[in-house]
């Protein structure tokens, strides 16, 4: 199959989440199973050029209609990491992806539907023809609108849309002027409950929404999610959207990079180690003491990597610091605050624990020191509110730290609790899980972890290990797409 993958990120070149990591993951993986993947991308000026390699002209005379009139773009093209890649700049007085970011711009829905229109313009006028295109989150919705009501009548007529939606709390809350601009236009027809009008709004539009109703298939990113998204407001207003077209809705486990994320070859750990040399692990948990300066003894190791915020559950982190102490054990935390209070909160406590011997906490983000935590911690702590899929616990698992996740998202799906899980056997468990979203539920599962850490060290070695053997790389994920973009190719909307 040739696939085109539409989207506003792609690791490493352009990452502000999650979402570069899947796009380039899932397109090497498909790429290895043997089809052809192309992606088209905004040319940020801010993104990172040293990752591409190869970069050249391929397409100067792209005009896109806007408006009244139309814009002149340029698409260059080049390889990142073996991804072909096509970048459309725009020449325009809006300077649409010259702003020094990639989000948080006061017009980024306008921006974002360029840049849909742009890509369709791109396949229309360089006669690109694939089977499937694959476009992601609100930045992209406007595109299989665009495809059936327009570009299907101009030489697009057999492309197949899936459409993933990896954060459901951003959506593209719009007006009638993303209408007037893209040639849409018809408000009385576009402002329709079965069309994009906004579930809560009758006087917005919504972007996630509109790609939600024209893909030929919608995904998010775990199964578990998909049903939150059915039957919780964790779906932000859209999830009886996503009950009426149920049946083209579904969700597909993230995978990760095992040539990045793996103990046996990471390059930023002292000791490479296996399932059959789990002891070389504690000899990084040495270094990692070492290095953060906490005292050298035999109690468990517990960590938190990741953003501290709201999603996160940042309360329940900042819990877990003390009951880590109260415990015996030690604690070390690596993340950035979204919100200033956060970073003020996480700061004092930082320099309130500074002397102390069995916490460190490093505000900010640091690529080696994360790679060191994962090989080095017992434990992994990862208390999220709510977790479309979740990378933390998976890399976790990876590197024999046993997580202690709250069941949520991804998280129910990767994580099986050694004590309560009634679908896994014993053999099979790897992993601590709590539900609620207070102290006591994140108590009671930290403490089964420690207490079999200290009573029973074979056992919890066992369940480390069990851990280490679960496949969460791209290989299943990939090949559920295939399926997907199979089903689809000779589908009508």
């Amino acid at each position: 199959m040739y696939i085109v993958q539409i989207a506003s990120e792609c690791a490493p070149v352009i990452k502000a989440g999650g979402l570069g990591d899947v796009v380039y993951g899932l397109s090497r993986e498909l790429e290895n199973q043997g089809h052809t993947v192309e992606l088209i991308l905004p040319m940020y000026d801010c993104m990172r050029y040293d990752h591409i390699w190869g970069l050249h002209d391929a397409y100067r005379e792209l005009w896109v209609p806007w408006y009244n009139g139309r814009i002149h773009c340029s698409v260059y093209c080049g390889w990142v990491h073996g991804r072909v890649c096509f970048f459309i700049e725009p020449h325009s007085q809006d300077n649409f992806f010259h702003r020094g970011c990639y989000y948080g711009c006061n017009d980024d829905v306008m921006r974002f539907a360029f840049f849909s229109k742009a890509a369709l313009q791109f396949l229309q006028q360089s006669n690109k023809t694939p089977d499937i295109i694959h476009c992601h989150d609100w930045q992209t919705g406007l595109v299989p609108v665009m495809l059936y009501e327009m570009y299907k009548y101009h030489g697009l007529e057999y492309q197949r849309i899936c459409y993933t939606i990896h954060n459901f709390k951003h959506q593209g809350i719009c007006g009638n002027e993303v209408l007037q601009a893209t040639g849409l236009n018809r408000p009385e027809y576009y402002f329709q409950y079965d069309k994009l009008q906004d579930n809560f709004n009758p006087f917005a539009l919504n972007m996630m929404k509109g790609g939600i109703t024209y893909s030929n298939a919608i995904t998010t990113v775990s199964p578990y999610h998909a049903w939150e998204a059915q039957h919780t407001d964790i779906s932000c207003g859209l999830g009886h959207t996503l009950y009426q077209h149920r049946d083209r809705f579904q969700g597909v486990l993230n995978g990760i990079d095992y040539g990045f994320w793996n103990p046996e070859s990471d390059k930023y750990i002292p000791y490479n180690y296996s399932t059959t040399e789990f002891a070389q692990k504690s000899y990084n948990k040495k270094a990692l003491r070492e290095r953060l300066k906490l005292a050298d003894s035999d109690k468990p190791l517990i960590a938190y990597i990741g953003r501290l915020d709201a999603q996160k559950g940042v309360h329940l982190v900042h819990h877990a610091i003390y009951y880590a102490q109260q415990r015996d054990a030690q604690f070390v935390l690596l993340g950035s605050a979204t919100e200033p209070s956060i970073h003020s909160w996480f700061a004092h406590e930082q320099e309130f624990l500074a002397e102390n011997p069995d916490v460190h906490l490093e505000l900010g983000f640091n690529e080696e020191l994360s790679h060191l935590i994962y090989a080095g911690a017992d434990m992994m702590v990862v208390p999220s509110n709510y977790e479309p899929c979740g990378l933390t616990q998976i890399i976790s698992l990876k590197y024999g730290t046993v997580p202690i996740v709250r069941g949520v998202g991804g998280l129910v799906n990767t994580v099986f609790d050694w004590d309560y899980d009634q679908l896994h056997i014993p053999e099979e468990r790897n992993g601590f899980v709590f539900f609620e979203s207070d102290n006591y539920a994140l108590e009671s599962a930290m403490a089964r972890a420690i207490d079999l850490y200290n009573l029973n060290p074979d056992i919890f070695q066992k369940l480390a290990i069990q851990g280490m053997e679960y496949d969460y790389s791209w290989k299943n994920p990939a090949q559920k797409y295939i399926e997907i973009y199979d089903l689809i190719r000779h589908q009508w909307l």
